[in-house]
């Protein structure tokens, strides 16, 4: 499924509302809050922080889903379709990138 796919999905989603996107800062604040949730899955998995014993599971799998929806309602909100800048950065990472990191043995 493309970006642009999963943005108008998103926007025919939230288009009833009188206000269907946050504020620029508001929804910065809240991409903030959920790569804090990331971060903690992570840092209590690998990191030095072990989950307190009455906390619940959280699911990386659906925090990073958060993390993709608020950076898709971000470009919505400011008119951007992030495929072509996404197929930039891929290309960039195939090019300049490119024999920059080990690679398997073929």
């Amino acid at each position: 499924m493309s970006l642009t796919v999963l943005q108008e999905q998103i926007d025919a989603t939230l288009q009833p509302y009188v206000k269907p996107y946050w504020d620029p800062l508001s929804n910065l604040a809240r991409l903030i809050e959920e790569v804090g949730e990331v971060s903690r899955i992570l840092n209590h998995k690998y990191g030095d922080k072990p989950k307190k014993k009455n906390e619940e599971h959280e699911d990386l799998a659906d925090e990073l889903c958060d993390v993709i929806y608020t950076v898709l309602c971000i470009a919505n909100s400011q008119g951007l379709s992030l495929d072509d800048p996404m197929q930039k950065v891929i290309a960039k990472l195939e090019t300049r990138d490119k024999d920059r990191f080990e690679k398997k043995p073929v």
